[in-house]
């Protein structure tokens, strides 16, 4: 069995840091699954037939039920923008920059998120 090595994470864009938070096996095509990050759960999307960015990093947390939920809402599309659809009001959230497209003064945050080298990582800000 072979030890463990320690990889350096690059620093991100003034910042922080990336932080690996799983594997890209760890990823279910075109839906959700849930992370947890510096006391956060965040919620990744893969979506490996789109065209541009293939993953999206959002908080989990719905505002408007105030569940963990959103990792486990539909993904679609509504007028050209990637969405999620909560799974409890059905409220939706744009992936890119996590707008409600219901109630505009809701919103989710997002992190960069990048694949590399088969890991997922997420940028801590």
């Amino acid at each position: 069995m072979s030890q463990p090595t320690t990889q350096r994470i690059a620093p991100l864009e003034n910042t922080g840091a990336w932080q690996t938070v799983c594997d890209q096996q760890d990823l279910v095509s075109n839906s959700g699954v849930v992370v947890w990050l510096d006391g956060a759960q965040v919620a990744l999307f893969y979506l490996p037939g789109a065209e541009g960015q293939t993953l999206y990093a959002i908080d989990n947390h719905d505002p408007q039920s105030g569940a963990n939920v959103i990792g486990r809402g539909l993904i679609g599309s509504i007028k050209g923008d990637l969405v999620v659809a909560s799974p409890i009001y059905k409220q939706h959230f744009r992936l890119e920059d996590g707008s409600c497209l219901e109630y505009p003064q809701q919103r989710l945050r997002v992190w960069p998120v990048r694949l590399n080298g088969g890991r997922v990582e997420v940028g801590a800000v």
